[in-house]
């Protein structure tokens, strides 16, 4: 027996060895690959940014400037149909609009678009209709990819700018198909950034961009746009008693949007960093109860089952109290930093959580227990599904 297996113990390394060198090529050639696409696709990006900026050279001081930003975005806008299948067959469901987002067919757009479709249809500046698929959604963000299979020289990519250089007052566009008319240009200024809305599951889509141009139903999944006609949002909500625009208007900034998009293209998902748990604000009343020196942080009323909160030692409240006329459970952990960075607020650890952090990474958390200032470390998780 030891004879048998010592003789054919090469046979066995030679076997190991090569399944090791086909593994490593492979790996080697997929990592090719992916190089490969993302060099096409940065290519295709700078070639569009340089259309983009001939364009506007050739302009020159001819016509205003939300003249020439509509010229520049106009063959990139798309409407968007969701269809479902009614009695009478396939029914127009809802209906929003989109941008092309690359070269390969590519579309943003709102979740709340295209939710529910049996059948997406996309229409382009010239007429032209094309069914889409779903590359994938995500409620949490209210973001959608799309393709349709159409010839990478008739698709215009946008530029996605940096939606954290926004400035309050500063002049931006929207364009979409309020009410169905199509393509919409409207014009306005930043009302003010870092607002927060609600999302599927009830967690908040943190960053959120205020803005004062009209949108209306229609204007959904279409771009905002800065006054060189890059796209610094994806135009999503208003807030209004009538239904229809009463001059507040948000949309998801840009800088989310990469983050979402790149992970739907490659993945079909998004996974949002979590850490479980449920707080509200520190206020002063809170802060006198608590005895605590500054009204400011997040006070941890309970932890979610088996989060990465809980099993990292994250404590929630143990008693009620009455105060400002609502029932507040106290004595949790307050949370007043996160990686060193200040919590002021609930917004504040969102924020830091959605555009900072990842599934799967440690964070700190700078709390308050008992009077004391502690440190604990968590390991995020992943965000679970919303339930529907």
């Amino acid at each position: 027996m030891d004879a048998y297996n010592s003789a054919r113990l090469p046979l066995y390394i030679s076997a190991a060895a090569l399944i090791g060198l086909v593994v490593a090529s492979t790996i080697i050639a997929n990592m090719y690959l992916q190089v490969q696409t993302t060099i096409v696709d940065l290519q295709s990006r700078v070639e569009s940014l340089q259309s983009q900026l001939q364009s506007l050279s050739r302009e020159g001081e001819n016509g205003s400037e939300a003249h020439r930003v509509f010229l520049l975005i106009q063959e990139s806008v798309v409407q968007v149909l969701n269809k479902k299948v009614g009695v009478r067959g396939l029914e127009p469901y809802a209906s929003g609009s989109g941008f092309v987002y690359d070269k390969e067919g590519r579309i943003i757009t709102n979740n709340h678009v295209i939710d529910k479709a049996d059948v997406i249809e996309v229409t382009f500046l010239d007429g032209s209709t094309f069914r889409a698929t779903l590359v994938g959604a995500d409620p949490y963000s209210d973001l959608a990819v799309l393709k349709v299979d159409v010839a990478p020289d008739r698709l215009k990519p946008v530029i996605l700018g940096d939606s954290s250089k926004l400035l309050v007052g500063e002049t931006i566009y929207a364009v979409g198909a309020p009410f169905g008319l199509s393509w919409s240009l409207t014009k306005g200024i930043v009302s003010q950034i870092g607002r927060t809305l609600p999302s599927a599951g009830g967690y908040p889509i943190v960053g959120v961009i205020q803005v004062d141009a009209a949108i209306n139903p229609g204007n959904s999944g279409g771009p905002l746009l800065n006054s060189v006609g890059m796209v610094v949002g994806v135009n999503t909500a208003i807030q209004t008693e009538t239904g229809v625009f009463s001059g507040v208007g948000f949309a998801i900034p840009s800088n989310l949007v990469k983050r979402v998009s790149s992970s739907l293209i490659s993945t079909g998902h998004y996974d949002h960093p979590w850490l479980g748990v449920i707080g509200t604000d520190v206020t002063p009343s809170i802060a006198e109860i608590m005895g605590l020196k500054e009204a400011k942080g997040v006070l941890v009323i309970s932890t979610v089952k088996d989060s990465p909160a809980e099993k990292s030692g994250v404590r929630g409240g143990e008693r009620s109290e009455i105060i400002e006329g609502r029932n507040v459970t106290i004595g949790g952990d307050v949370i007043i930093g996160i990686n060193d960075q200040p919590v002021r607020k609930f917004e504040d650890l969102s924020f830091y959580l959605e555009y900072n952090c990842r599934p799967g990474e440690k964070i700190r958390l700078n709390i308050i227990r008992n009077g004391t200032m502690i440190v604990l470390e968590v390991n995020l998780g992943v965000r679970p599904p919303p339930s529907r």
